[in-house]
């Protein structure tokens, strides 16, 4: 099953997906989900906290602790939210082992987790990351330090 995600925000990107879905062959399902894409601050800012995380736990690669983040704080967001995720992942990641499941989460495989969240997705998952390392004493960079550092 190939899936298509869109990012809709014009009149354009609208028409043309409209034309695209015209022209599938029947039968196909289709997902829309009400929301803005990610932003460029929260990429900025998982990025900024992956690497954070990774120099104070001492024993991960950035990449590593991404990989942590997006099976455990990210996945359960889309699979609640987003039922073509949620079928995706159960057919194809949930039957195999923890350690596969977590290389798959990271290059060069890198299954899709953040990148196709919305804007309210990726803000409730920095949310889970933020609260899950600080309860185990990490100390992340404050989002309004970065705004404020912009700003000035």
């Amino acid at each position: 099953m190939a899936t298509n995600n869109r990012i809709i925000e014009t009149e354009q990107a609208r028409d043309m997906l409209v034309k695209f879905i015209a022209g599938k062959k029947l039968p196909f399902a289709s997902s829309i989900t009400d929301g803005k894409h990610r932003t460029n601050d929260q990429n900025r800012l998982q990025r900024q906290w992956v690497m954070e995380i990774s120099a104070q736990l001492g024993d991960q690669t950035p990449e590593e602790v991404r990989g942590y983040c997006k099976l455990h704080l990210g996945v359960p967001i889309l699979r609640n939210e987003n039922d073509v995720f949620k079928a995706e992942y159960d057919a194809v990641i949930m039957p195999l082992p923890y350690e596969h499941k977590l290389k798959l989460m990271m290059v060069p495989f890198d299954f899709g987790v953040t990148r196709i969240m919305t804007t309210r997705q990726k803000t409730a998952y920095l949310n889970d990351v933020h609260r899950h390392f600080s309860e185990q004493g990490l100390i992340l960079t404050n989002p309004e330090d970065l705004k404020n550092r912009r700003a000035a």
